[in-house]
């Protein structure tokens, strides 16, 4: 019997796919992770085709920037809760209790899973069509083959120009609540006595804040 689920639209004939991509592993041993391993690997492979043929003059540079982009962690999210799929996971108490329905790195890796519901359920071109759907704001809104380098990205390569070794990052410091944790970050330079501390709700994002820090001040005059 095929069911039409109300939020990602599609019509599942195998419903237990999708009961399986809502479910974290705290709530059992049927839960989510495999599904999420190949679906970043589809989402990867659907977001590279839709900006390869959207942006044709784009190199390959640009390209990777922008993919990374629409499949970043917190991009994702953003995605989850558009379609409000938090309140629909299926978590252990304990979980539930600590806010993991609100956590984006939760939320991500559902969106993932589900992509790979729809693929086991109906092929790779249903899969495609979901998923472009919901990409779809999000690649209007990049600009055309300009999307800028991250933090991380040019303070290395700045680095590399001046033939000085990479930086070094440090988790410092987690405060916080479990479901709304801050992560403080130090990148360091192992050339020289300098150092810059970036905060922010992942370890990802910290370190790339902490590059910010210190490419700021790499790249201003010093009398």
């Amino acid at each position: 019997m095929l069911v039409t689920d109300p939020i990602t639209g599609h019509r599942f004939s195998d419903p237990s796919l999708l009961e399986q991509a809502l479910t974290h592993r705290s709530a059992g041993s049927q839960h989510n992770e495999r599904q999420e391993f190949l679906g970043d690997a589809l989402l990867n492979c659907i977001a590279a085709e839709a900006l390869y043929r959207r942006w044709p003059r784009a190199d390959e540079g640009a390209l990777t920037r922008a993919r990374a982009e629409l499949v970043r962690e917190s991009a994702l999210a953003e995605v989850a809760r558009r379609l409000d799929l938090g309140p629909r996971l299926s978590m252990g108490p304990g979980e539930m209790k600590s806010g993991g329905h609100r956590r984006d790195s939760v939320l991500a890796d559902t969106v993932e899973a589900i992509i790979a519901a729809i693929y086991l359920d109906a092929g790779f071109a249903a899969c495609r069509e979901v998923v472009l759907r919901w990409l779809e704001p999000d690649i209007a809104a990049l600009p055309v083959g300009k999307v800028k380098k991250d933090a991380k990205t040019r303070l290395q390569e700045w680095l590399q120009g001046c033939s000085r070794p990479l930086p070094e990052y440090e988790l410092i410091e987690t405060r916080g609540a479990e479901h709304a944790k801050i992560f403080s970050v130090r990148c360091t330079l192992p050339d020289a006595d300098l150092a810059a501390i970036g905060e922010a709700g992942s370890r990802r994002q910290a370190e790339q804040e902490a590059a910010g820090a210190m490419l700021m001040h790499l790249e201003k005059p010093h009398e």
